[in-house]
C-alpha cells in the first residue's frame, strides 16, 4: 500500500509539473518578444508562405528531418480557405485529396482566392491504414497593395541612462535587435544627443537594425509629452537655447486661436501646435504620448486637452499602446482608455494614425520592452517610408501583457494579417534577430572581435523573407 501511495504521489507531481510547464511555455519556450515558433515550422519549410491573392501559386512544403515518401505509405492533402472566400474556386467544404511527395517535398498548386488565411493539412496513411497527421500549414494571400509591403517592427519611445533609463544608448540599441525590432529610436527626456550616441556606437558596422534620432520633448509650461521620431535636429535645444523666442512664437499662435472648449488651456494647446510643427519642419514624426497616463491620482494632462487634441488631430500619430505593465494596468488600464478614444474618434470618420511603444526604462527588467511595439507595413526601412506608413494608417500597435498573449490594434485588415504574422512569420524573424542583438551588446561593451560574426548574420532576415513571400 505504501508503494502505491508513493507512485500515486509521483504521478500527481508529474502531471502538475507538466501542466505548469505547458502553461509557462517551458516546452515551447517563448522568445523575448513573447512570441513562440509554431512547432511544424521547426520541422518543415513552407515556401512561399505569403502569396498574391486571386492567382494560382505553387507552394512547396519541405521536410527538414523526416523522409517522404515512405515505402507503401500514401498521403492526403486537405485545403481550407479560413475566411471561406471561395466564389471562384467553388470550395464548399474540406476534402482530402491524394498527394505524392517527392524528395521530402509536398508540392501544392492552388488558386488562392481573395485576401485571407489558408490552411493545408497533410496526413500520412500507413500500410495498415492508420492515419497520422503530418502537420497543418498556414499561408496568407494578399491584394497587390499590401503584398508589395513588408512588416517592420519598431519602437521609438524608450530611455537610456542619458535621462532616467538604466542602460547605455548602445546597450539599448543592441537589446532592441535582440528582442526582434527592425528599427528603433532612443527618446531620452529632453535629450536628442542620446539617440545620436546610439547611432554613432554602431556606425559602419554590418548590422540590419535601423537606428534613427529621437527624443521625448517637454516644452516649458506645457505638461504634454511628445515623441519626436526621426527629426534632423533636436527640439529641446530650440527652447533651451532661446526661451523668449519659444514664448513669442507660442504667443503668436495663441493670438490666431479663437475661443477654445471649456477646460482647454490656450497656452498649452498653442505649445502643442508649436512642438508638432517644429518636429515636422525637421523631417520627423510628432507623436502624442500616453494620453491617459495617470502618474498619481490625476491624469497627467486635462481630459479637456486630450479631447481637443483628438478632435483637432494636430499630431502625426498617437500612442494607442503605451508602456504600461500588467500590474500597472490593474490600477488604471491606460491602453484600454486610449483604445476606446481611438475607436470613438474613428467612428466619426476621422483619420487617426497610431503607434505602439514600450516607454521602457530598462531592457532587462522592464516587462514591456520588446513586447509593446509598432509594426509598419512599408516599402522599406527608410525613415521616409516608415513615417509615410504610419501617417497613412498602414501601421498597427501590438501589446503582449505579461509576455503571454499578443494583442493587435489598428485597421481591421492589418490586424487580421498581423495575427497571422505573429504566429507563423515573425517568431522565426525574432529568433534571427536575437543573435545579432546579443553581438551588438557585446560590441557596445567593448568587444570588437564580434564584427566578423556580425558580417555572417547581416542580411539573414532579408534572405528569410525572400522565401516567405512569393515571387510574382
Amino acid at each position: 500500500m505504501k508503494k502505491f501511495y508513493v507512485m500515486l504521489f509521483f504521478v500527481i507531481a508529474i502531471v502538475l509539473v507538466s501542466n505548469f510547464a505547458v502553461a509557462q511555455g517551458l516546452f515551447t519556450p517563448s522568445l523575448p518578444s513573447g512570441l513562440k515558433v509554431y512547432p511544424p515550422d521547426r520541422y518543415f519549410y513552407v515556401i512561399p508562405r505569403i502569396v498574391p491573392a486571386d492567382k494560382e501559386t505553387t507552394v512547396k512544403i519541405i521536410s527538414r528531418f523526416e523522409p517522404f515518401p515512405k515505402p507503401l505509405h500514401t498521403y492526403k492533402m486537405t485545403y481550407t480557405p479560413v475566411g471561406r472566400y471561395a466564389e471562384k474556386t467553388n470550395w464548399v467544404k474540406p476534402i482530402a485529396e491524394e498527394i505524392i511527395p517527392e524528395n521530402n517535398t509536398f508540392t501544392i498548386t492552388k488558386f488562392f482566392e481573395y485576401e485571407q488565411e489558408h490552411t493545408i493539412k497533410l496526413e500520412e496513411i500507413t500500410p495498415d491504414n492508420k492515419v497520422k497527421e503530418i502537420g497543418v500549414f498556414h499561408l496568407y494571400s494578399l491584394k497587390p497593395d499590401l503584398f508589395e509591403l513588408r512588416p517592420y517592427k519598431g519602437d521609438f519611445h524608450m530611455h537610456s541612462f542619458r535621462s532616467d533609463g538604466r542602460e547605455s544608448p548602445g546597450y539599448v540599441a543592441g537589446a532592441c535587435r535582440r528582442v526582434g525590432l527592425d528599427f528603433m529610436g532612443l527618446s531620452d527626456h529632453r535629450n536628442y544627443m542620446g539617440s545620436l550616441e546610439a547611432i554613432k556606437t554602431f556606425e559602419g558596422l554590418p548590422i540590419d537594425l535601423r537606428l534613427y534620432p529621437s527624443e521625448e520633448v517637454h516644452p516649458p509650461d506645457n505638461p504634454v509629452h511628445f515623441i519626436s521620431f526621426g527629426a534632423k535636429e533636436g527640439i529641446t535645444e530650440l527652447y533651451r537655447n532661446d526661451d523668449s523666442k519659444y514664448r513669442e512664437e507660442v504667443k503668436s499662435i495663441m493670438d490666431e486661436l479663437g475661443e477654445l472648449p471649456y477646460g482647454v488651456d490656450k497656452f498649452q494647446y498653442a505649445s502643442c501646435i508649436w512642438t508638432f510643427e517644429k518636429i515636422r519642419e525637421r523631417g520627423g514624426l510628432g507623436v502624442f504620448a500616453h494620453p491617459y497616463w495617470r502618474p498619481g491620482n490625476t491624469n497627467y494632462i486635462s481630459y479637456a486637452l486630450v479631447d481637443y487634441l483628438f478632435e483637432t488631430r494636430i499630431f502625426d500619430a498617437v500612442e494607442l499602446i503605451s508602456g504600461f505593465g500588467w500590474d500597472e494596468l490593474q490600477e488604471v488600464d491606460v491602453n484600454n482608455l486610449q483604445l476606446n478614444k481611438y475607436i470613438e474618434t474613428k467612428s466619426k470618420g476621422y483619420k487617426v494614425p497610431i503607434v505602439g511603444i514600450s516607454d521602457s526604462h530598462s531592457c532587462e527588467n522592464h516587462d514591456m520592452f520588446g513586447r509593446y511595439y509598432t509594426i509598419c507595413f512599408s516599402k522599406s526601412l527608410e525613415l521616409a517610408d516608415l513615417i509615410d506608413a504610419i501617417k497613412n494608417e498602414m501601421a498597427v500597435a501590438v501589446e503582449t501583457p505579461g509576455g503571454q498573449l499578443p494583442r493587435v490594434f489598428g485597421p481591421h485588415r492589418l490586424v487580421m494579417y498581423t495575427h497571422f504574422l505573429l504566429r507563423y512569420v515573425l517568431p522565426i524573424h525574432d529568433e534571427m534577430c536575437f543573435e545579432e542583438g546579443r553581438l551588438m551588446i557585446e560590441y557596445a561593451g567593448g568587444n570588437k572581435d564580434v564584427v566578423e560574426q556580425l558580417k555572417l548574420l547581416k542580411g539573414q532576415v532579408e534572405r528569410y523573407y525572400s522565401t516567405v513571400w512569393a515571387k510574382e
